[in-house]
């Protein structure tokens, strides 16, 4: 996938008016995705992602402790102008959702293995718990 394909994707399922509101979220939604990727997981993403995309993720220095996935929202709303809550978690499924289209779905298991649990709704997936 390249670079305007992603953003293209984007904008399709945020609904956004127009590619420079969906490449600016992009943007600040893989730059704090690339501080809870790390490993592996990091290499292969960047493989699988667009090199522009790729270098948003690979050149964060590592979060020290992983957002929880609310907590991930809210650091993306602090990032954009304007932004609510809400329309940050629009942002981010949006962005997420759209990545995990553009790289194999083992990846996306890998992932969202690596990140505290919530993450999987943002990625546009069911996020099933074991019963106790």
């Amino acid at each position: 996938m390249r670079w305007s394909e992603l953003i293209e994707t984007v904008r399709e399922t945020g609904g956004y008016d127009g590619a420079a509101d969906a490449e600016r979220v992009t943007r600040v939604v893989l730059t704090a995705l690339g501080g809870h990727v790390t490993g592996d997981v990091r290499a292969d993403l960047a493989r699988q992602l667009p090199p522009e995309a790729a270098r948003l993720c690979a050149d964060r220095v590592p979060a020290a402790r992983p957002l929880a996935a609310a907590e991930f929202v809210d650091s993306v709303a602090r990032r954009l102008p304007g932004a609510t809550p809400a329309t940050a978690r629009w942002d981010v499924s949006s962005v997420l959702t759209a990545l995990a289209r553009a790289v194999d779905e083992e990846l996306v298991d890998r992932l969202l293995g690596l990140l505290p649990s919530g993450y999987a709704l943002l990625f546009g997936r069911a996020e099933l718990v074991r019963a106790a």
